[in-house]
């Protein structure tokens, strides 16, 4: 998972908390934290989700520059599961989105910003 995020998505390790099974990735102003099932984080969290339920609906990451050719094929090269594609109403309002999926099934939504203009600087 922290290869998928780092390589495919392009977040850094801010921080790793090995203890408790905690990994912090950046992603832009934001943090997505993983956590191990195995670890003292996971192991609170009861039974990991599987193909019957998840414990998201999905994560969704606005992006700054929002090319979709480009962005399709950089996950085509690496191999990754897309979903559907289309506009989409989020937190800035309407514009393009496509959904993907991590190795663990997880739904995920990479969002442009409305009418194509760049993201405000808050959320690069």
């Amino acid at each position: 998972m922290q290869r998928f995020y780092c390589e495919v998505l392009g977040c850094q390790v801010e921080r790793r908390q090995d203890d408790i099974g905690l990994v912090q990735l950046r992603a832009g102003a934001q943090l997505i934290d993983l956590v191990s099932v195995q670890g003292k984080l996971g192991r609170r969290g009861g039974n990991p989700p599987g193909s019957a339920g998840h414990n998201m609906d999905h994560l969704c990451l606005l992006l700054q520059d929002y090319d979709e050719a480009a962005i399709l094929a950089h996950l085509h090269a690496h191999r990754v599961r897309v979903g559907e594609r289309g506009q989409r109403y989020g937190a800035h309002g309407e514009g393009p989105s496509l959904y993907l999926y991590d190795p663990q099934g997880n739904l995920l939504e990479l969002k442009g910003p409305p009418g194509g203009a760049a993201a405000p600087a808050s959320h690069r």
